[in-house]
């Protein structure tokens, strides 16, 4: 670890993708993990004894939710700031979030790539210091922590189809055929391979033939998160 490096926190109930998420985070130049806990009570705790720069935030949590967790910090002096990972889409709480020091909001299922790019502007967002000379100044350390338009999907993919194929594929801990991934999502089985081939393509599944049956080998995929 650097003396530089950004403390990370990564609060989130589900321990398979706290996990994944330190891991995550382990891999960005500049960052490290601080620790790793499952609930608000445990965030407290590790703040109480570890200095800390960054709270990767689930905001729901078994014994509360994550704003509430926020105004407790706040109340308590801890000034971390926060990056909320969360499958919410009420922008009420988004709002509420961003008066509470929300700096960033990752929707769930993300790629490390999207994490990636929120914690790259996160500590050019941090970098800034000093007096500015301008407006245009000011404007630019704001717009460090704005994300970039999304990457258009492949001709004929939608993101909420891409979305649901990725919700059931995460979700399978054996994997997923074509033919079970389009029964789950309710597309045709061609179509879901194009999702499932996207996904492959951006390191997020992994691919292998399926052997044992009668005939040719059938591919199941496989949630990488990488």
């Amino acid at each position: 670890m650097s003396p530089a490096d950004i403390r990370v926190l990564v609060v989130e109930d589900d321990p398979v993708a706290a996990d994944a998420h330190a891991l995550y985070v382990g891999r960005v130049p500049g960052f490290t993990v601080s620790g790793t806990v499952h609930s608000g009570a445990g965030a407290v705790r590790h703040l109480d004894h570890h200095p800390v720069d960054l709270l990767l935030l689930d905001l729901y949590l078994p014994d509360g939710h994550g704003l509430q967790l926020v105004r407790t910090l706040r109340a308590a002096g801890h000034g971390a700031d926060i990056i909320a990972v969360t499958s919410a889409r009420d922008l009420a709480m988004v709002r509420e979030g961003v008066s509470l020091g929300v700096v960033q909001y990752v929707l769930k299922p993300f790629t490390f790539a999207t994490l990636r790019d929120r914690l790259v502007r996160y500590a050019a967002f941090r970098a800034t210091s000093g007096e500015a000379s301008g407006q245009d100044e000011v404007d630019r350390a704001i717009a460090a922590l704005r994300a970039p338009r999304p990457v258009a999907l492949p001709k004929g993919l939608t993101a909420a189809t891409l979305q649901a194929v990725t919700e059931v594929l995460r979700g399978a801990a054996e994997g997923l055929t074509a033919a079970e991934t389009a029964a789950d999502v309710g597309i045709s089985r061609i179509t879901a391979r194009r999702y499932l081939e996207h996904l492959v393509a951006g390191g997020q599944a992994a691919r292998a033939p399926q052997y044992g049956q009668v005939g040719r080998p059938e591919l199941r995929y496989r949630w990488s998160g990488h």
